[in-house]
């Protein structure tokens, strides 16, 4: 089906846009301090990266991230990155938590955080599905917002069941994978669900998930793998941005 797999790999165009990392210094459980943050930054460029939206934990019960505490912190990124002489295009949006919170703001038409054409980046429970998971899609897209699910792969009632990724595809939900994820950085099962997605063409946007220098090696891994490669021939919208 996907003949463009066969094509020759100086024929796929590179990645150059990252659209999940954790860059911002200690507003969740990514780097710590503004150095680890250009450190990563100068590595991203390496491997033939331009831009990078970096994507806060937006968690109620553990990260209470706001538009305004991630615009601080970017600003904060931004100047010391020029002081640094790093030229690289950044911009922060955030990973969202499905929770009360959070279904209780799109209600509320609230503002939230989103990256390129109104991308609105989500991750849920990873061991059971939420109950409100339809309602926030169907909410989500109603208000305006393209949901973006993070690390599809990784949520255990997806592996078990791998039609209700073809029901969220049929919902207008758009999949992010982690590249960690294709070489088997986390489980196997996980691994084979990422490469099932890549196969089907469902892969809308790859992502690093780069929260520090132990990940950044694993993604310098991945740029070897041929399962990568294989992703990196889909129609990823990170090409878009």
């Amino acid at each position: 089906m996907f003949s463009f797999f066969k094509a020759k790999e100086a024929e796929v165009p590179p990645l150059k846009t990252d659209i999940h990392s954790h860059l911002l210094p200690q507003l969740d459980d990514g780097v710590k301090s503004l150095e680890e943050s250009a450190q990563l930054v100068r590595q991203f460029m390496a491997l033939g990266y331009t831009k990078l939206v970096t994507t806060p934990h937006v968690m109620n019960d553990f990260y209470r991230n706001d538009p305004g505490t991630i615009a601080g912190g970017l600003e904060s990124l931004k100047q010391f990155l020029a002081k640094e002489n790093i030229n690289v295009s950044i911009e922060a949006a955030a990973e969202y938590y499905l929770d009360e919170s959070l279904m209780e703001r799109v209600n509320k038409n609230e503002r939230l955080l989103t990256f390129g054409a109104n991308y609105l980046l989500f991750e849920t429970n990873f061991l059971t599905e939420p109950f409100q998971l339809k309602e926030f899609i169907f909410s989500a897209t109603t208000q305006g917002y393209k949901p973006v699910m993070a690390h599809p792969e990784r949520y255990q009632y997806l592996v078990n069941d791998f039609g209700k990724a073809g029901d969220l595809k049929d919902r207008g939900v758009l999949f992010q994978v982690n590249i960690p994820s294709i070489i088997g950085a986390y489980s196997r099962p996980i691994q084979k669900l990422a490469i099932q997605l890549i196969r089907k063409g469902w892969v809308d946007f790859i992502g690093s998930d780069c929260h520090n220098q132990t990940q950044m090696a694993i993604l310098k891994e991945a740029f070897k793998n041929k399962y990568f490669k294989k992703a990196l021939a889909l129609p990823l919208l990170n090409r878009t941005l």
